[in-house]
């Protein structure tokens, strides 16, 4: 399986890159590939890491602005002209989603998927780990948008999240 994720570039707490690390290793150690942002920095560079060591395969797309910080052991490195395109690359290649902590930008590719999915054009599962209760705050504002009529799906078709990176895999295979 193509598993897209979003995550932080940035170098975090150990509460947070220990179960990213975990999930990285079950993903490779499950023959899975990795399709992700392509750096090498920070959360995005401890999961290409960890799922290469174990055994997984590396598919980056990189926007040409951050070449500089291109992991150096992709299977495939496919570079985009601005960042639009770059989301554009991962949904087109992903057989899912899983979305770990991070940024603005994690959080601009949850939301362009979950609108593409809210409209029938991307079809695929998003889950979200949720370390640590980092995404109680959208997960309250997306369950208030699904009662109160601003969705035209119910939110459970188009995300769940997971406690841990196993339960992440269980939902995946459901």
């Amino acid at each position: 399986m193509n598993i897209c994720v979003f995550c932080s570039a940035y170098s975090l707490d150990d509460r947070y890159s220990a179960p990213a690390a975990e999930f990285a290793r079950l993903l490779g150690q499950g023959g899975h590939t990795l399709v992700w942002g392509g750096s090498d920095a920070g959360l995005m560079g401890l999961l290409a890491d960890e799922v290469k060591g174990a055994g997984g395969r590396l598919v980056g797309v990189l926007v040409e602005m951050l070449k500089h910080k291109a992991y150096n052991g992709a299977d495939e490195l496919v570079m985009t002209a601005d960042l639009a395109e770059r989301k554009r690359e991962l949904a087109a290649r992903a057989d899912a989603v899983v979305v770990l902590v991070g940024g603005l930008g994690t959080m601009d590719e949850v939301t362009e998927v979950l609108e593409l999915k809210k409209h029938g054009i991307f079809d695929k599962p998003v889950v979200v780990l949720d370390t640590e209760g980092f995404y109680a705050g959208l997960r309250t504002q997306l369950e208030r948008m699904d009662a109160e009529g601003f969705l035209p799906r119910p939110l459970a078709e188009l995300i769940s999240f997971a406690d841990s990176p196993a339960e992440v895999f269980a939902q995946l295979k459901a």
